[in-house]
């Protein structure tokens, strides 16, 4: 049989037997009122908790997402960001650089198996800790924008403080006609983007 609460909802009985039975006096009328008061604050603490809990990891998670333009402006020698590539090296080759070869940096977020499917890249955060501190600025980037969003939730996760997210990512880029450096200096083939 449902009772109930202070809060003004409803207790199951299971719940109040629950309680240890040393609060269960027989013969006390105030001990039912005692009981449900006792449950409703065990509740109230426990969904604060979970509630405090999500909010502090939903707002670990929120990622800064630039569009391209935006990106392009910050990765400038003028914009004091640096880049961060996180395609794997064989789309570096296919496709190119965003930035000049030699001052691209390059982290791989996930890996392409011989199977085809793909891997997250286990050291990913340590790598980018060799090559960034965490204080620095950095725009990270993929090939559509998703790798790069998920490498920002882990970097911030691991203490990094100022990474953006460049939405659409190669793809945008090529779309607003921005540059693409290749080593050899050469466009990319026909149909690869």
């Amino acid at each position: 049989m449902a009772q109930t609460d202070c809060c003004g909802g409803y207790v199951s009985s299971i719940y109040i037997s629950s309680i240890p039975t040393f609060l269960s006096w027989p013969d006390c009328p105030w001990m039912e009122l005692m009981t449900n008061n006792l449950y409703c604050i065990c509740m109230h603490v426990l969904s604060m908790d979970i509630l405090n809990t999500y909010a502090t990891r939903s707002s670990e998670s929120v990622v800064t997402t630039v569009d391209v333009a935006a990106a392009r402006e910050l990765i400038s020698p003028a914009g004091g960001h640096r880049y961060l590539d996180v395609r794997t090296e064989e789309e570096l080759t296919r496709l190119g650089h965003l930035v000049e070869v030699d001052g691209s940096l390059n982290v791989p977020y996930m890996f392409i198996t011989p199977q085809g499917s793909r891997v997250k890249n286990a050291q990913f955060v340590e790598q980018v800790a060799s090559l960034f501190t965490k204080d620095e600025q950095v725009v990270v980037g993929c090939q559509s924008g998703k790798r790069s969003e998920l490498a920002c939730i882990d970097l911030q996760a691991a203490g990094f403080k100022n990474v953006k997210n460049m939405g659409g990512g190669y793809l945008a880029w090529l779309d607003h006609g921005f540059p693409v450096y290749h080593i050899n200096h050469s466009p990319p083939a026909q149909g690869t983007a």
